[in-house]
């Protein structure tokens, strides 16, 4: 017998993204349309920044190298950042850090503009961008897990995901025609724009002081937040992994060189959004996930999927499976995403926050920086479509490996961890907490 039509639009409804964060969090409302214009703007530069340095040397290594320029950088503001994000007001981090994003993407139009534009200034503005990166995503992420409630992380990651997806389909797709017919100028100079307006919705958040007994930031805070996820099985399965498939199957700086060797160069903005679709169509059918207690599942589950999708994008010679395959791989790391962001945000104490959220960063950001310079070595040395493949497939074989070393991943359940009763008893009590100061007028 078939389901009646009320019981089947209730199982389609359920699919549908959670709003409940939408509705109780002023802040990530205005948060998550900060986002979507930032997402825009830079998926823009993302695109022209690369595309510009293949146009001035035509080298896969050159390219790649972006990547090794950026790594330092990161890692170095990304540690302190995190420290930063625990010691003073995370929302002046936010809007001072966007603020200099914008300034930078001034110095790419500037150079574009140039009779005759300069290779040098590139590596530098992707550099400090990767500096200012490091130090704003700490605090961005530790706001997340105050502003949401607990049973709510998983939700909102899936809509900050969604957001994400549909700034990084809508500007590689637009950048790369405006970039193939007008140039990189247009492209920095819509960049400039949303960063403009980015600065102005970054006023309106609420301050986010630290605790009145926070640290200044110091090597010894960011060693005890060290210390804290090293301590965590958990917490390094969610890392580890997450940096073995972005080194070995991170492919996207070598996208100009494989839309070369498929005949197809009308698909390169294709493939830079391709991920994202995937992405977009998983974040649109996300509601199931908010229901979901096994997050390491998630985790190992999603980086598998994305290795064996890059695997077969490699593999195949038909433009239009490629990028059927590179939309499987960018669902496969949403759902890995949501695992991590949720596992994270449910059990990291508040007053560790933002230490471990410049972890996070590292966890996530150094694995692309990396792999792109293993995607542009490997082309270099045995060509485009092997250097994709073959990572795909050891990204596979390094997630299996890593489950296996880390099992108590794959047995988390955020209704019985310690630490996720524990953060969630925390956050609870800085609520009512919170509603006192107000109701007393001291707020």
């Amino acid at each position: 017998m078939s389901s009646p039509p009320s019981s089947l639009l209730a199982r389609l409804s359920g699919l549908l993204p959670d709003l409940a964060p939408w509705r109780s969090s002023g802040d990530f409302r205005l948060l998550w349309v900060q986002g979507l214009v930032t997402y825009f703007g830079s998926a823009m530069a993302m695109i022209a920044l690369p595309l510009q340095i293949k146009e001035l040397t035509d080298s896969p290594l050159a390219v790649g190298a972006m990547g090794a320029v950026e790594l330092v950088p990161l890692v170095v503001f990304g540690l302190y950042g995190g420290a930063l994000a625990d010691a003073v007001d995370r929302r002046k981090v936010i809007l001072r850090t966007e603020a200099g994003l914008g300034l930078l993407a001034l110095l790419l139009l500037l150079n574009a503009l140039l009779p005759d534009p300069m290779l040098w200034p590139l590596y530098v503005v992707a550099a400090g961008v990767s500096a200012l990166a490091g130090l704003q995503r700490p605090a961005l992420d530790s706001l997340l897990a105050r502003i949401v409630p607990h049973d709510q992380q998983t939700a909102a990651a899936a809509l900050n995901s969604l957001r994400w997806q549909i700034g990084s389909i809508a500007g590689p797709a637009v950048a790369g025609l405006v970039v193939a017919y007008a140039g990189p100028a247009p492209a920095y100079g819509v960049t400039i724009a949303c960063f403009a307006v980015s600065v102005l919705m970054c006023r309106r958040l609420s301050p986010a002081p630290p605790a009145h007994d926070a640290e200044k930031p110091s090597l010894r805070g960011i060693a005890e937040g060290a210390r804290y996820a090293w301590s965590r099985p958990v917490l390094l399965g969610t890392y580890v992994i997450d940096l073995a498939a972005m080194f070995f199957a991170f492919p996207n700086t070598i996208f100009p060189f494989l839309a070369d060797e498929l005949d197809a160069d009308w698909s390169l903005g294709l493939m830079y959004a391709a991920g994202s679709v995937g992405s977009l169509v998983l974040g649109l059918t996300s509601g199931w996930t908010s229901k979901v207690r096994r997050h390491g599942l998630l985790v190992a589950g999603g980086a598998a999927g994305w290795g064996l999708a890059i695997a077969a994008a490699g593999w195949f010679g038909n433009v239009w499976l490629v990028l059927l395959c590179l939309a499987f791989a960018g669902a496969g790391d949403m759902l890995s995403g949501l695992g991590r962001s949720t596992i994270w945000n449910q059990t990291i104490p508040e007053e560790l926050r933002g230490r471990l959220a410049g972890i996070e960063v590292l966890s996530y950001s150094v694995g692309p920086q990396l792999g792109q310079v293993r995607a542009g070595a490997m082309a270099g040395w045995t060509g485009t479509r092997a250097a994709v493949w073959t990572g795909g497939v050891a990204c596979v074989a390094s997630v299996g490996l890593l489950c296996l070393a880390l099992p108590k991943l794959l047995t988390y359940d955020s209704a019985t961890d310690e630490d996720s009763l524990r953060r969630k008893a925390q956050q609870e009590a800085a609520l009512e907490e919170a509603a006192r100061r107000e109701a007393a007028g001291t707020v």
